[in-house]
């Protein structure tokens, strides 16, 4: 049993879907690379301890309300900051999934992020 392919538009259809796919490329290196300079903050505490970090997932600025520090409970403080940057990471993290899955039209390529 023999098994067609269909055409697919020949030699100038391939070189569409490569220009296409050169030009994604460009859009998702200069969108991550202006992902990267961006800055998420997140607070916690009800505004007690604000985190930032950069899109490179690093910390670039930690601000503690001077009330927010009680040295008869210094587990209290530990938890406000490890919240806010857990979720300053995953603002980070989120945006970078939501605007690279619009150039890619939702396309899962791996080592992408």
């Amino acid at each position: 049993m023999k098994v067609r392919i269909p055409n697919s538009g020949g030699p100038g259809n391939m070189n569409q879907m490569l220009k296409q796919a050169q030009k994604m490329q460009e859009d998702m290196a200069n969108l991550q690379a202006d992902l990267e300079e961006r800055e998420y903050t997140a607070t916690s505490g009800g505004g007690m301890i604000e985190v930032t970090v950069d899109g490179k997932h690093l910390i670039k600025n930690i601000k503690i309300n001077p009330d927010a520090v009680d040295p008869e409970d210094p587990e209290m403080l530990e938890d406000l900051i490890t919240v806010a940057v857990n979720e300053a990471i995953t603002n980070a993290i989120k945006t970078s999934e939501e605007e690279m899955g619009a150039i890619t039209g939702g396309l899962n390529i791996p080592g992408l992020f």
